[in-house]
């Protein structure tokens, strides 16, 4: 049965100035946003802030999510100008934040790493005073493309866990709990000082106990920011909502979240992964607290 809203989900409509500039310019850059492609409640909110989320090597992903409203299927070659397009938008808008992002490409993982290089390398050099968040794919757990990406120093990685390890075969197809892990943890290693990230999603099913515990796994592996938001079904075809958490449930998280060592923690029913970005990197560039021991 279909489930109403409640009435702390209803989300304003996108308008303001700088919302229609960067649609107009987006379209007429050949470029695609995940905040369309992903029908982000937030879209209007985030673009008058200056903050923007693109999404590279095109908007055909080669996994099948059962949460992801972006359209799966075989995609086309790399597009090689791409970054060149994405550091145009950023530079004319004027954007404080650009977060980067990518369809799943299992065709070419490393082709993937370096198109997002090369957008990093672009924006630095078309927008310098910008701060570049990238948002990647588990490359299939390739360290070569994770090497690639953080050669290119963004000012932060964020890699989205997504749900908790009992639900990933119907919510992320092709993913692995372990790997994602995996690459927060490596991104450290490889790059000391990397400010990561990760996100997840409640409402599909899980446990307020088994969120909880990503949380601690999240959180030994150094990660610095964390976001938790409610999921919403894009569509009839997509995974159905398995309940609404109320905003307190988001504001115990939230507590719970920071216990283990995070040093910001965004909750609450209206949040993704990349919603108040900007705040997110102000808050993470202070000194990290204590990690609780597991």
């Amino acid at each position: 049965m279909r489930q109403p809203k409640p009435a702390w989900l209803k989300a304003k409509a996108p308008v303001g100035e700088n919302f229609h500039n960067l649609k107009k310019l987006a379209r007429g850059l050949g470029l695609h946003t995940v905040c369309e492609s992903a029908q982000c409640p937030n879209i209007g909110e985030c673009w008058n802030h200056r903050t923007a989320t693109f999404m590279l090597l095109g908007d055909i992903c080669t996994r099948r999510c059962g949460f992801c409203a972006v359209p799966k299927g075989k995609p086309g070659p790399i597009d090689q100008d791409e970054p060149r397009r994405v550091a145009e938008a950023v530079a004319t808008l004027g954007l404080r934040h650009a977060v980067v992002t990518s369809v799943n490409r299992d065709d070419d993982n490393l082709g993937g790493a370096r198109i997002f290089a090369e957008t990093i390398g672009q924006i630095r050099e078309l927008a310098p005073e910008c701060r570049v968040e990238v948002l990647i794919p588990d490359f299939q757990g390739i360290e070569e493309a994770l090497r690639i990406v953080l050669d290119a120093k963004p000012d932060i990685l964020n890699h989205n866990t997504e749900t908790v390890p009992r639900l990933y075969r119907p919510v992320r197809s092709g993913s692995r709990y372990e790997r994602s892990l995996q690459l927060l943890e490596n991104a450290k290693k490889f790059s000391p000082g990397m400010v990561t990230k990760s996100g997840l999603m409640a409402g599909l099913g899980e446990t307020m106990a088994e969120l909880i515990d990503v949380f601690r796994d999240l959180g030994t592996r150094g990660v610095d920011i964390l976001t938790v938001g409610q999921y919403l079904r894009p569509s009839r075809d997509h995974l159905p909502i398995a309940r609404f958490y109320t905003p307190e449930e988001f504001e115990y998280m939230k507590r719970e979240a920071m216990r283990f060592g995070f040093r910001h923690v965004e909750s609450g029913p209206m949040v993704r992964s990349s919603y108040h970005a900007h705040e997110h990197a102000d808050a993470a560039s202070g000194r990290a607290p204590a990690r609780m021991p597991v």
